[in-house]
């Protein structure tokens, strides 16, 4: 298999000619000029709301279908089960509305305090408006790993909804999805999973991991901003939501209100387009997505590593939160005595970008018992490089004096 062309990928990328050293990938990536071309062609058009008649309307026609097809196949899924969202955080809130019309008094929903907010704070609201429980699966701070060891017994005959992550957006910890699956659905619960930080490092599968709905966002991973959910069309087709009257009921449609934003599914089509022209040999586009995400992710291994290596390198100056055997190239630290937005902001002056904040893992960032000061979060993207890396680690040294 050819190795990743990093020179060739990032010469499609315009804002990496600011000189800026990105690792705010968990935050959402630089985008290239492909998915930004085939946003402005889409909405130049000629295009008007589907329709069968004109080519304005069989244009947004096939955007959608495009869209749904490329989700798809890059999430191991149907076509027909494959929902645009604005953002996650809609999807979920969305469908934690839906899915609660049947939940009451004695039923019971499971969340983990790995997850970022957006799964965990619909639920539990969603929860509290039925009059259900609301169970946790737990977080070991000295692991990063979520703690199963009373997963049956938190997962039980009561269990309505299990949602959990597949990669922290904080840690990177990708937590065992498939043993949580198969306990939950031993007990006759649904599965949502938010694949959002996931999908920008693995290949998704949605039944090979045991997810009745999964989330992720294109702009994690080099597209627009918006949202993808992928669930069963026989599922979905369970589900009622309010609805205008008018408005279509087929699946996947009845859960889209409002008329759809053609040029930025158009962006989104795109972004995975390019993410399989990185193995451009193969029967299929699923295919080369596998191929594909297999290359970016050793490159992004590799890059990992070498933080790691640096990091190490500055002994108890840096205090690694990043532990779990099984994690994305995402890291989050902290660094005793100095507050983590000031090393932040040092960095800045240098060019490299590594926020710093407890990004949204709200229940994460508590249970890891840090103060208010947050940490230092840094995530790899399929455009850095080693160059990179090494003016992200000179520049915490000079920083911390070491």
């Amino acid at each position: 298999m050819p190795a990743f062309d990093l020179d060739s990928f990032r010469s499609g990328f315009p804002s990496l000619t600011s000189g800026i050293a990105y690792f705010d990938g968990p935050g959402g990536t630089q985008t290239p000029t492909r998915v930004g071309e085939a946003i402005a062609r889409t909405l130049t058009g000629p295009l008007s709301n589907r329709g069968g008649s004109l080519v304005s309307q069989t244009n947004a026609e096939e955007t959608v279908h495009a869209f749904r097809s490329a989700y798809a196949d890059l999430l191991g899924a149907d076509p027909s089960g494959i929902v645009y969202g604005r953002s996650a955080t809609q999807l979920t809130y969305d469908f934690s509305r839906h899915l609660a019309q049947g939940w009451g008094p004695g039923d019971q929903v499971v969340v983990t305090r790995l997850d970022h907010d957006s799964n965990v704070r619909p639920w539990i609201q969603a929860a509290e408006r039925a009059g259900a429980t609301v169970r946790w699966i737990d977080l070991d701070p000295r692991t990063s790993e979520l703690d199963l060891s009373d997963l049956d017994e938190v997962v039980n005959e009561r269990t309505r909804l299990v949602a959990v992550t597949a990669a922290s957006n904080l840690l990177g910890t990708q937590p065992p999805v498939r043993t949580i699956a198969d306990r939950a659905h031993a007990v006759g619960a649904l599965v949502y999973v938010d694949a959002v930080h996931f999908a920008a490092h693995e290949i998704v599968d949605l039944r090979g991991m045991g997810a009745d709905f999964l989330v992720c966002s294109p702009y994690k991973f080099l597209g627009p901003h918006c949202a993808v959910l992928a669930a069963a069309p026989a599922l979905l087709e369970t589900i009622r939501p309010d609805k205008l009257v008018p408005s279509t009921d087929d699946v996947p449609e009845r859960f889209e209100f409002g008329t759809l934003p053609y040029e930025i599914m158009a962006g989104a089509a795109e972004a995975v387009e390019v993410l399989a022209d990185l193995a451009p040999a193969g029967p299929s586009r699923r295919t080369r997505l596998i191929t594909a995400h297999g290359k970016v992710a050793a490159h992004e291994r590799a890059l990992r590593e070498r933080v790691e290596a640096g990091l190490a390198a500055l002994g108890d100056n840096v205090v690694p939160h990043s532990r779990a055997a099984d994690r994305t190239p995402t890291l989050f630290m902290t660094f005793p005595g100095l507050r983590s937005a000031d090393v932040s902001r040092a960095l800045a002056e240098r060019d490299v970008l590594a926020p710093a904040g407890s990004f949204y893992a709200y229940e994460t960032f508590a249970r890891l018992g840090l103060d208010d000061d947050a940490g230092l979060r840094v995530g790899m993207a399929p455009y850095v490089s080693e160059e990179d890396v090494d003016r992200l680690l000179a520049a915490l040294a000079d920083h911390l004096g070491t």
